[in-house]
């Protein structure tokens, strides 16, 4: 029988998740194409069993949302989820040119580099906001890894003349060998873990 393969060029049966929080939940489970159309979204914890690319590609389509509003919009940000699926295909072949390695590993490792393990929590006591170092549980770890590699992703592109699968294949890599020089995504979660720690 043959193996299916991501994009129908890439495995996921050799890639192994080295965190183990997050083993859990990086959706390794072999498909062609990773679109699951909603299948496990009645479930508290279902999107931890869609496969971590389509997670990634359905956090591309709305790479601007900050907080409560939707920031940015350009054409790049269409919601469609064929376009974004193209492009992430275009940049795991830059990937793999680029590193000589498998594109879904490079993804892997560069969740866990980016993937922040501790954040601050704001609380009032009497009159005043209390900051407080708290730990980050894995799901969430999991959502802020894959917002800030897409988001650090679009600034670079956006308004620039870059194309999105040249600069998303460039954050993926840099994310992947843990260099917060080149990954946003890494410098923000040092940033974030540095005033959790201060906050003890």
């Amino acid at each position: 029988m043959m193996e299916m393969k991501l994009f129908d060029k890439w495995s996921t049966a050799e890639v192994k998740v080295n965190d183990k929080g997050l083993e859990r939940y990086i959706g390794l489970k072999p498909v062609i194409v990773p679109r699951s159309s909603g299948r496990f979204s009645s479930s508290q914890h279902g999107k931890a069993k869609m496969s971590i690319v389509e997670r990634l590609i359905t956090k591309m389509m709305v790479p601007g949302h900050r907080s409560r509003k939707h920031v940015i919009c350009s054409d790049v940000t269409s919601g469609k989820y064929t376009k974004e699926y193209k492009t992430l295909e275009v940049a795991f072949a830059i990937i793999e040119q680029r590193t000589k390695k498998n594109p879904v590993e490079v993804l892997v490792r560069a969740i866990e580099n980016a993937a922040l393990r501790e954040e601050i929590a704001a609380y009032q006591v009497g009159g005043i906001i209390v900051r407080r170092a708290v730990v980050t549980s894995p799901q969430r770890r999991m959502d802020l890894a894959l917002r800030t590699i897409t988001q650090a992703a679009y600034r670079k592109s956006f308004g620039k003349g870059v194309k999105i699968a040249d600069v998303m294949a460039n954050e993926l890599v840099a994310a992947s060998e843990n260099d917060a020089s080149k990954s946003e995504a890494v410098k923000e979660r040092e940033r974030i873990e540095r005033e959790a720690e201060g906050a003890r």
